[in-house]
């Protein structure tokens, strides 16, 4: 389905993988892992044939779907049912059936013939069992039977991550590539998506950071490591991956301390000897094979590391710094926002939750100044400096570079300030100088909150913060989220990030109803 020989991953100058072989066959379930920036997602698009390798050959067998992390519907005007039908070409015949159903209105013969013609390729092509199987996918995934009538340019950022994934599931494609294909699910859709891909016949290949995915479908480990440019290939299922690493690094740590306990005792022995011109070529000899000893050993595995993640020291405010008032929006016909009013304290603590569309993004949007309101108005108080992260990054320009990105964010900063910044965020050397469109999820989340630090913001808006994260350095963000002594207004899906927040209000949409926080609220959180 997918043979990889000897190929190089490159992100310009900087090579990732080198030199990789293995094959993809149906049944082989791979959960592709390692660190944020180790090459994950550009493996994946290289195995999609949307990047091309440095060097070796990628060959493609039968149709293959691929779910990027930044996938995006092609046109805005198409309808959620027509995006999940154009998988397999029904979506023309539909929109055929439909002029052939309305012309024969008229009763006039060559419209019924062209009726007859339309059904029959329909039929061709699925027919109504194929629509109910559409309607069946999204349904899984959490896409509404209101929305599927909905252009799709009118739905959420998260709604039209569902209806992409919905799409390629549909498609019935014999190799899948999916990039962290969890985010913007609720945890019934991620059930209904383990149980969609543990029953999957055909290759897989997935990109997640939801270790309970993982355990519950893959029966291989690809594991990135950026400190040998390669992969470790284990053929097993993620708990028995688990435990093999652990009790690898365990056997490795065991022969280093032997190998250096033995190369010790030689080398002193070899120290005697020298002293004697009679023993002084055996002692030499000695103290070689001592040296040869430790260089068999596999090398010293590197911790990874993390990013030391901070937020920013909040500026003075006055006592409210943002406000709203009445805030409506209204997006391809269906009102999003009803009237919201709120008044966020200083250091208060606010969680927006809500199902998928109930207007989350928006409401964020507009109270960073990125989205004007159809009505009502966002009041700033005395000294309000927001911070806004971005669920989609779309704050970020991908033609820039990192360093550039950093520097516009905090214009203040010299030149030597924003390197030493970008690498405590783990942007290091030549990383400053690549582009922020060729960035991972994680590395452009990283490259986000980097944004934060010097900002000098007193209100954190903040949208998804842990997405794309591995859980080194989600635990960053949340040590971070704990400890800011600003005020923070919050979507997300993640508990881990609502126990960090320790929330003091909850405003829930999209009925706008707002309260004090109770831990009965937590059954929201995955809405």
């Amino acid at each position: 389905m997918i043979t990889v020989s000897g190929v190089d991953v490159r992100v310009g100058a900087r090579l990732l993988l080198s030199g990789i072989s293995f094959h993809i066959s149906p049944g082989d379930r791979i959960g592709l892992v390692g660190r944020n920036g180790a090459g994950k997602s550009t493996l994946l698009n290289t195995l999609a044939g949307t990047l091309r390798p440095a060097a070796g050959t990628v060959t493609r067998t039968g149709e293959v779907g691929h779910l990027p992390q930044d996938s995006r519907a092609a046109d805005p005007a198409v309808t959620v049912t027509d995006r999940i039908l154009s998988a397999r070409g029904l979506d023309g015949a539909v929109r055929a059936l439909r002029r052939a159903e309305e012309a024969m209105a008229d009763g006039m013969q060559r419209a019924m013939n062209a009726y007859v013609r339309a059904e029959a390729r329909f039929q061709a092509a699925g027919g109504y069992a194929a629509e109910a199987e559409a309607a069946r996918v999204a349904a899984g995934l959490g896409v509404p039977a209101r929305l599927m009538d909905r252009p799709s340019g009118a739905l959420s950022g998260g709604q039209r991550r569902r209806v992409e994934l919905a799409r390629i599931l549909f498609a019935e494609h014999g190799t899948l590539l999916l990039d962290e294909p969890t985010n913007h699910l609720d945890a019934d859709s991620v059930a209904w998506l383990r149980t969609f891909l543990a029953n999957h016949q055909g290759g897989l290949v997935l990109i997640s950071h939801d270790t309970s995915l993982l355990a519950g479908t893959v029966n291989r480990v690809f594991h990135l490591d950026p400190q040998r440019a390669t992969i470790d290939v284990h053929n097993t299922d993620w708990d028995v991956y688990l435990a093999q690493r652990e009790a690898d690094e365990r056997r490795r740590a065991r022969e280093r301390a032997n190998a250096e306990r033995k190369a010790a005792s030689l080398h002193a022995q070899a120290g005697k000897m020298r002293a004697r011109v009679s023993t002084a070529v055996a002692a030499k000899n000695m103290a070689r094979r001592a040296d040869r000893m430790l260089a068999d050993l596999e090398p010293v595995r590197r911790s990874a590391k993390v990013a030391r993640i901070r937020l920013p020291e909040p500026a003075p405010c006055g006592r409210i710094p943002l406000g709203a008032i009445s805030l409506t929006k209204t997006y391809g016909g269906h009102r999003v926002l009803r009237g919201v009013d709120l008044a966020v304290d200083r250091g208060s603590r606010l969680v927006v939750l809500g199902p998928n569309g109930a207007g989350k993004t928006t409401l964020l949007r507009i109270l960073a100044g990125q989205d004007r309101p159809d009505s009502g108005r966002v009041v700033h108080g005395h000294g309000f400096r927001p911070g806004y992260f971005a669920q989609e990054h779309d704050t970020l320009d991908a033609e820039l570079t990192v360093g550039a990105q950093l520097a516009s964010a905090a214009p203040q900063l010299t030149y030597g300030e924003v390197r030493r910044v970008l690498g405590s965020f783990l942007f290091t050397g030549d990383d400053a100088d690549k582009r922020v469109g060729v960035l991972s999820g994680g590395e452009k989340t990283r490259l986000a909150l980097a944004g934060l630090v010097h900002s000098g913001a007193n209100v954190l808006l903040l949208d998804e913060p842990t997405n794309n994260l591995d859980p080194a350095s989600r635990a960053e963000v949340l040590a971070a989220v704990g400890t800011y002594p600003g005020a923070i207004v919050m979507v997300t899906h993640d508990a881990g990030a609502i126990e960090a927040l320790r929330p003091d209000r909850v405003l829930l949409l999209p009925d706008c109803e707002e309260d004090l926080w109770s831990e009965d609220y937590l059954e929201w959180v995955a809405g």
